[in-house]
């Protein structure tokens, strides 16, 4: 374990399959931390409400219910807790379902398990770092859309929009630099704090979602595909 991470971290695992489950305990706890395990979705919904952990791997395909509702369920009881998801769906659209529960990362099986512990690292970093400080304007603007991230309130023109966390943050990023081409591996680091493990199909996914909302009612184009580069945020007449 390196050196930097915290020693005391607690996760919990939510995994039907005997097998996985004990082999994902003896791994984890080799390496240091401290493993509840549970075998059924609403026994880790109970234990992630009623107990601290510092990161919460969960099963998609549970026996007892489906672990994208139960995801949603525990964000309503903590915010913060990071989630990592297990499936053997691994499709974009899968992925951005997933993302969209509110989980932090996603690993398809069959996986390595070095894989699973340099995700878990990069989880208990961030949790360790807290959030970033926000030092910009509450409130971003760009043509006839106005993000307060304050409100959480997202408008084009007179209409709200409503979006996913994801999409949130990712037209907050666009704001943020307009006129900027961006690449897809910025995206990937920006909101999900990675370059190499959800694949940037899904920043494509995710790009349409947030144009189809920005569109709506016939709005024109702001997010424009660059060609072997990535997006940029302009009005369809600029240059």
């Amino acid at each position: 374990m390196d050196a930097t991470e915290r020693r005391d971290a607690r996760i919990l695992v939510v995994e039907d399959d005997a097998n996985t489950r004990s082999f994902l305990r003896q791994g984890l706890e080799e390496e240091g931390y401290t493993v509840t395990a549970a075998g059924q979705g609403n026994k880790g919904l109970d234990l992630a409400r009623s107990e601290k952990f510092d990161v919460i791997v969960l099963d998609i395909m549970l026996p007892d219910g489906d672990g994208l509702e139960i995801c949603k369920a525990i964000r309503t009881h903590d915010t913060h807790v990071p989630i990592l998801f297990l499936t053997a769906m691994g499709t974009p659209e899968n992925i951005a379902a997933g993302l969209d529960t509110g989980a932090d990362d996603y690993i398809v099986k069959p996986f390595k398990f070095v894989e699973l512990l340099a995700r878990l690292r990069t989880l208990l970093r961030r949790t360790r770092l807290g959030p970033a400080q926000n030092t910009g304007a509450p409130t971003l603007s760009f043509a006839d859309v106005t993000l307060d991230d304050y409100s959480k309130i997202v408008k084009r023109g007179a209409s709200t929009l409503t979006l996913t966390s994801t999409e949130f943050k990712l037209l907050e990023f666009f704001l943020k630099n307009p006129g900027k081409v961006i690449s897809r591996t910025e995206i990937l680091q920006e909101i999900w704090g990675t370059d190499i493990y959800i694949g940037s199909n899904v920043v494509d996914v995710y790009i349409n979602y947030l144009r189809k909302k920005l569109e709506s009612g016939g709005a024109s184009r702001l997010i424009h595909t660059v060609i072997g580069m990535g997006y940029v945020l302009k009005q369809a007449d600029e240059n």
